[in-house]
């Protein structure tokens, strides 16, 4: 009986010591045991591993010697043993402290030990160094977050493709039907001021649509191969002037600077927001610039671009700045720091769109109280390599062959469009076939043979204006076509004898649009 007794205390003490050495052993959890105090009074290797300390450097000491200053100024260690000796066991997730100083994050168990009558004779603790899931669940989450804002901005770019595809046809009426009141009233001046004063206001209205469409990335772009330092040059006196004589405007330019593909009425437009948000940014006067360089980007840039050759122009100020905040939502559409009435919010969206469509991108640089950068990437553009890009359309085009009389097929899905764009064709001279759809227009293309040109909305129910047009060009290919369109939704390519003409327009564009379709079905 008492060899029995001896063999069974033999086994539990060697039992013992093999669990000792396996918890001391274990290299990827900290564990080590705390007296009711909460003082250390075992260190395993995985604790020495991750924590960077020695046994001899804990044993003896509080286990609070781990945590942050702000959680031990909070009493978070007391507590964590409060509720362990309370609840049997703690579980936690925060910074934890390593002997160099540096943090990471730590998944914590305390559990309880009591002896044979209950009482608490210390506590067991478990660490994990979670810091790589969170890392990954951090990551996750800010996909998830940019996956929202794209889906977001999405939405409001399909908004606003709609709404300025309406509010366009609603400029082209009254555009339409102020010129014809100027040409029939008999020059009353006092008519004649109002009817330049709408007009007037038509041209801001349609400046609005531009900047929505140009955030929505479905802006009518005139690309041009340009040089963006002679572009910017020229633009010195009006920039200077816009930016008034408080603040100092320097330009750094190389001399070589690469070429790119780019609209450059839209460029300006882009720049002039810049300059006059820096004027802003500048209320007691300072220093504006504006620079630009040629770079060879990889995929590592900070751009997050496509690989290849850039140029980017910089615009910088010292003004009043912006913190994080205000960064975040500097480029959402209708989003201003500005009083009541002195900005539309579009400016930074449209700027932001605009290079997004050219292939480049907006980078905001920002500190408050010190100043701010933004940079405008645009890829470099060899001209032989550049396809299709025609200046736009000058006023100065012949209208010879519009004046002649033609048989115009109108095709539009608002009444107020078609019978507007008719009464302009026939006060020019024109014979007028008005449609409500694709499909209507198809019809009497294949009963009337005299029509001498197809005008045509794209957005509209069923058939797209693009979709008419390739049929046309199918079925009658030497019939002359204009695609009108607010905004640049168009994706097929249009046949040889096709050409855009961008909502809103007025008598001027239209005759010249309808000249130069004409003029390509005779080349």
């Amino acid at each position: 009986m008492v060899a029995k007794t001896s063999e069974r205390h033999s086994l539990e003490f060697l039992s013992a010591q093999e669990y000792r050495a396996l918890v001391e052993a274990i290299a990827d959890f900290a564990i080590y045991m705390l007296d009711p105090r909460g003082n250390i009074i075992s260190w395993n290797l995985g604790a020495e591993r991750f924590k960077g300390y020695q046994a001899d450097e804990v044993l003896g000491k509080h286990f609070s010697m781990f945590y942050t200053e702000e959680d031990r100024a909070v009493e978070l260690p007391q507590r964590a043993l409060s509720i362990a000796h309370q609840d049997g066991r703690f579980e936690h997730e925060g910074w934890r402290l390593r002997k160099d100083g540096t943090r990471f994050w730590a998944h914590v168990i305390i559990d309880r030990i009591t002896n044979d009558e209950g009482a608490v004779i210390g506590y067991a603790k478990i660490t994990r160094d979670v810091t790589p899931q969170k890392e990954a669940n951090e990551q996750l989450e800010r996909a998830r977050e940019a996956l929202f804002q794209s889906q977001k901005l999405e939405s409001i770019g399909k908004l606003t493709g709609g709404v300025a595809h309406d509010f366009n046809n609603l400029l082209m009426i009254i555009h339409s039907s102020l010129e014809m009141m100027e040409i029939k009233c008999e020059q009353p001046d006092q008519v004649v001021k109002l009817a330049s004063h709408a007009k007037a206001a038509v041209k801001r209205g349609s400046a609005l649509t531009q900047r929505m469409l140009a955030f929505a990335r479905k802006q009518e772009l005139r690309l041009e191969v340009i040089d963006l330092k002679d572009l910017i040059d020229g633009m010195t006196d009006m920039l200077q002037r816009s930016l008034g004589p408080r603040i100092r405007l320097t330009t750094n330019f190389p001399n070589a600077l690469g070429q790119v593909s780019v609209d450059a009425n839209q460029f300006e437009l882009a720049v002039m927001n810049l300059a006059v948000n820096a004027r802003d940014a500048l209320p007691d006067g300072g220093n504006v610039t504006f620079s630009a360089h040629s770079v060879t980007i990889d995929r590592a840039h900070s751009t997050k671009l496509e690989p290849g050759d850039y140029v980017c122009v910089a615009i910088s100020d010292d003004g009043i700045g912006m913190d994080e905040v205000t960064m975040g939502k500097a480029t959402e559409p209708f989003f201003t720091t500005k009083g009541i009435g002195k900005g539309t919010g579009l400016g930074l969206s449209m700027v932001h769109g605009l290079l997004e469509q050219s292939g480049g991108r907006m980078v905001i640089k920002s500190s408050k109280g010190i100043g701010t950068r933004v940079e405008l990437w645009l890829p470099s553009t060899k001209v032989d390599r550049v396809r299709d890009l025609k200046p736009p359309t000058t006023g100065n085009a012949s209208l010879s062959l519009a004046n002649n009389s033609l048989c115009v097929l109108v095709v539009d899905d608002d009444s107020l469009v078609r019978a507007t764009t008719g009464v302009v064709l026939e006060s020019l001279g024109h014979k007028v076939i008005e449609v409500s759809s694709a499909e209507e227009a198809i019809a009497v293309l294949e009963g009337v043979n005299d029509v001498d040109v197809l005008l045509t909305d794209h957005a509209m129910p069923g058939m797209t204006g693009a979709q008419l047009t390739n049929e046309a060009n199918i079925r009658w290919p030497a019939l002359p076509v204009v695609l009108a369109s607010g905004y640049a939704e168009i994706q097929e390519d249009l046949s040889d004898g096709a050409i855009r003409l961008t909502k809103p327009y007025g008598r001027d564009d239209l005759i010249r649009a309808i000249n130069e379709v004409l003029n390509k079905s005779v080349a």
